[in-house]
């Protein structure tokens, strides 16, 4: 007698997966130190008062025995003065300090918090081998077609489809007296792959934090995000990083976790200069450059070295230079992508007018969702702009 047996999904209420007590405060932790620009001890302070409030240790794992993970782990390390001791004043230990000295990260929980932010941002993305972005375009490359043609001096030879031109040599010249000629070589195509290099500049004025809304927070992790998506998916581009302020200036990769806002106003003409510059030494054909901004553009530097500043509305001159700049990124073939952290209509006057002087593209955008957006921007400017 055939039993009956039944056949399909079983469904189970959810379960989280088993964390560690480490791991548990090691989310919560890199999420903190973000947010307090890699100062380990104030990361550490809010910790303890999260503790206090939602009960996420206990007696069996303490704080105290997170730190010591972090340190085993090699994510945070102790500083030590210049006379080898550790802490306050003569040596004695700094009662606020978490662990008795001070204590910075590592580069290791700098990438890790690059990959998290790349994670958190862009989603769970595929690595590919060599960082290449698909043009539309064949011609000299290492991704095939599919299609063939005829063979044109200068190609590789690994390229030739013996098949093909062995073909292309019986029906041309018989097969009773076997013959191969220049006209018989055909060549698979290839997808002609281009590099791109990519200046991000990230306003670090005073109002990126003002009226009680953090705006710095997201822009660093957007370019925490942007900088590991490049250099694991695309290692060939390039991506340099400039704040400005009342001044601008290039920051390396890894001081993204301390990126902090000054008491500066918003020198864009100064970003855009130093922007101008560093694309100018690169060999790549094509340029972009990506603007996150919250505020108008309220300060430029003058020839004699002495500081223009009007936070009052437009600015008619800064305006000016400001165009002027986006003009001359045009005449380079730079396109300049702005991202603008504002709803202000007449801000929003001022960037398209901008933007239309550039022939860039400008987004209007609040702090959900500017990642993704910048994201799906760069993917669609991987194109290769060919010279007639």
């Amino acid at each position: 007698m055939a039993m009956n047996t039944r056949k399909g999904f079983r469904f189970t209420t959810y379960e989280a997966p088993d964390q560690t007590p480490f791991e548990k405060l090691f989310e919560i932790f890199q999420e903190l130190i973000t947010h307090t620009s890699g100062d380990v001890e104030e990361a550490l302070d809010w910790l303890r008062e999260l503790d206090k409030e939602y009960e996420l240790t206990d007696d069996d794992y303490t704080i105290d025995d997170f730190i010591e993970d972090l340190k085993a782990k090699g994510y945070i390390r102790e500083e030590f003065d210049m006379d080898g001791e550790k802490g306050g004043e003569d040596g004695e230990e700094d009662d606020e300090s978490p662990a008795g000295g001070g204590l910075s990260m590592t580069a290791k929980l700098e990438r890790m918090l690059r990959q998290r932010a790349l994670d958190q941002i862009f989603g769970k993305i595929k690595r590919s081998g060599s960082g290449n972005h698909r043009t539309g375009k064949s011609g000299r490359g290492d991704e095939h077609t599919g299609e063939f043609r005829e063979y044109r001096f200068g190609d590789s030879l690994e390229h030739i489809s013996m098949t093909e031109s062995l073909k292309n040599a019986q029906v041309n010249h018989g097969l009773d007296t076997f013959s191969m000629s220049e006209e018989d070589l055909v060549v698979e195509d290839t997808q002609y792959k281009a590099q791109m290099s990519t200046v991000l500049m990230i306003d670090i004025s005073h109002s990126m934090i003002l009226y009680g809304e953090d705006r710095i927070t997201p822009a660093k992790k957007v370019a925490m995000a942007l900088a590991e998506l490049i250099t694991t998916r695309y290692p060939k581009d390039t991506l340099d990083i400039l704040v400005f302020g009342n001044d601008a200036w290039p920051i390396p990769i890894k001081d993204l976790p301390y990126l902090r806002v000054g008491p500066y106003h918003t020198n864009t003409v100064a970003g855009l200069q130093l922007a101008m510059d560093i694309l100018r030494r690169k060999r790549n054909t094509n340029k972009q450059i990506f603007m996150i901004t919250d505020g108008k553009p309220s300060c430029i530097r003058l020839p004699d070295g002495n500081y223009y500043k009007n936070s009052v509305g437009l600015d008619e001159y800064i305006v000016e230079k400001c165009y002027t700049m986006a003009q001359q990124a045009r005449k380079l073939h730079i396109p300049i992508t702005t991202f603008m952290i504002a709803e202000d209509p007449y801000l929003m006057q001022f960037v398209r007018e901008f933007t239309k002087a550039n022939k860039g593209k400008a987004f209007y955008t609040g702090l959900k969702g500017l990642g993704e957006m910048i994201f799906e921007d760069y993917e669609q400017n991987r194109k290769r702009r060919i010279k007639g």
